[in-house]
């Protein structure tokens, strides 16, 4: 007979493993399935230089943010090991050897920082803060939000339609206004009315981009800079940015070690085959060893193209909800480089190997609006990685001395842009000339960059799509465009985390409040279903 849970979670990635711990907690009898060797999907540690296996990098995903309080809290992950370094700001330098730097909290050298390019830049800054932070403070409570379905004329959904108006207003008309900008326009039209300084405006721009499949002129990219500035989201100040200690597979194990305290059974190397439905009600998985296990919840955690494409028989779905999954895009074209140095970067704008503030930051690759665009270009109209690639650069180890031995450091870079195709095949050798054409550029910024480097591994959209179901590489599931947001995500009626499938729920990266290691999705799939009573539901 097959073996019977209360849940099953498929996807031991961050959002699955949040689920399955407030589950447990529930007194759920609740199993985890993960395909992997480990748990934790993009927030991983690993130890990738075969000969120098005491340095460790966090493989993929490398920052923390937007994690609300309320998860850390519930789930108690600090005793669990969570702990974050806070980053202090970022860093961006420039060929003449100058560098923008802005301070999180520290407006006063933000300011005489920024003035050494425009004056007018570093006066209007501190208006711009305050704009972004207003627009962030209406949208950011909606992250914890269960978006409403709009269009529906069912009493309850135009209710909740009503309700978010209502909060809406309080921005009155120009609010409005704004909030509207923010949603549609391109972050490039936005900066150009607030700003003169190509630097600056680099400097802006390249938060509306990170794992975008658009450059900073296509429309809509200005609100991944608002989703970005989010400093709140209805539960108290979103945990900072920062890194966590042990790297990012850290976070993963202290949610899975809150989840298995509780009861929760937690299996890897356990790929699952099919979803189990019956009657239009969810029963349970296959797995691909031909194991049966029966639940009166499942609850998915995959890319929808997985999900709902492969683990289900299509005939099972609505038409348009099955044309909107395979309309899904999930373009990317980020590609994840992690270096070992012998040494800090000895940076031109600010000299010396010897620990300083700005190690502890970002050191970004982005010397104006312009540059992110023709990055994008390359890879986009030309098929090529971009000859001049954007990148976020971090040194983890400069606030974490777990990651590698006294004098050796881990430089992480997130960049961007290679073709969104090469989610296809490997590209070795053309990625292996991308990551070059990087070294050299952060080689004339900081002349010791390359002859400190001891080992570098890099990773391209196809690894990140065999590796960890990333399909496209794109590291949101989904594009964080317009049309796939909201009530939009990942598709409309279905933006509840909720499916077509009865017992079967949706908390993946591709739901509303997705993106970044926020465990949101988790927490939403967790709390329909006790809404749904599906807990009390027997077979």
């Amino acid at each position: 007979m097959a073996v019977r849970y209360d849940v099953i979670v498929v996807g031991g990635g961050h959002n699955g493993l949040v689920s399955a711990a407030y589950f447990a907690r529930a007194g759920a009898r609740t199993l985890v399935l993960e395909a992997r060797d480990r748990v934790g999907g993009a927030a991983d540690t690993s130890s990738p230089f075969a000969d120098h296996p005491e340095i460790k990098v966090s493989t993929y995903s490398y920052v923390m943010a937007v994690m609300p309080p309320s998860i850390i809290h519930d789930l108690e992950l600090e005793r669990y090991g969570y702990r974050i370094a806070p980053v202090w700001g970022a860093s961006h330098p420039l060929p003449d050897g100058s560098a923008i730097q802005i301070w999180n909290d520290d407006p006063k050298r933000t300011h005489d920082s920024i003035a050494r390019f425009s004056k007018a830049d570093a006066e209007r800054y501190p208006e711009w803060q305050a704009w972004i932070g207003a627009a962030a403070a209406i949208v950011g409570p909606l992250l914890m939000q269960v978006p409403p379905r709009v269009g529906s004329l069912a009493f309850g959904d135009l209710l909740k339609q009503a309700q978010l108006a209502w909060k809406v207003r309080k921005l009155g008309m120009r609010g409005v206004a704004d909030l509207t900008r923010l949603f549609t326009m391109s972050i490039n039209d936005l900066i150009d009315a607030w700003f003169e300084s190509d630097a600056m405006k680099g400097a802006v721009a390249a938060g509306a981009v990170i794992g975008a499949w658009s450059g900073p002129d296509a429309p809509g990219t200005a609100y991944a800079l608002l989703h970005h500035s989010m400093n709140d989201v209805g539960s108290g100040a979103l945990d900072a940015w920062g890194y966590p200690h042990g790297g990012m597979g850290a976070v993963a194990q202290a949610i899975c070690r809150s989840a298995e305290s509780a009861g929760c059974e937690v299996r890897t190397r356990a790929p699952v085959a099919k979803i189990l439905t019956r009657d239009g009600r969810a029963r349970g998985v296959v797995l691909a060893s031909g194991e049966e296990l029966e639940a009166n919840v499942v609850v998915t955690t995959l890319h929808p193209k997985r999900s709902f494409l492969e683990l289900l028989d299509r005939a099972e779905l609505p038409g348009d909800f099955v044309a909107d999954i395979e309309r899904w895009r999930t373009r990317s074209g980020t590609v994840k480089i992690n270096l070992a140095l012998s040494e800090l970067p000895d940076f031109r704008f600010a000299p010396g190997t010897q620990l300083q503030e700005h190690h502890t930051g970002s050191l970004n690759l982005c010397f104006s609006s312009q540059y992110l665009e023709r990055a994008f270009q390359d890879a986009h109209i030309g098929g090529v990685g971009s000859a001049q690639p954007f990148v976020e650069g971090t040194i983890p180890s400069s606030l974490d001395p777990e990651l590698a031995p006294p004098g050796v450091h881990v430089f992480s870079m997130f960049t961007q842009w290679v073709p969104h195709s090469w989610s296809r095949a490997p590209h070795r050798e053309e990625l292996e000339a991308y990551a070059d054409r990087i070294l050299d550029l952060y080689d004339e910024l900081a002349p010791n960059f390359r002859r400190s480097l001891i080992a570098r591994q890099v990773l391209g959209p196809w690894d990140m799509e065999q590796e960890l179901g990333l399909l496209g590489g794109n590291i949101f599931h989904g594009e964080l465009s317009l049309d796939q947001l909201f009530h939009m995500r990942p598709s409309p009626g279905y933006a509840d985390y909720r499916t077509p499938i009865r017992g079967l729920y949706h908390g993946s990266s591709a739901t509303h409040a997705g993106g970044g290691v926020n465990g949101i999705p988790g927490l939403q799939a967790f709390r329909q279903a006790r809404r749904d009573r599906a807990l009390h539901t027997r077979a």
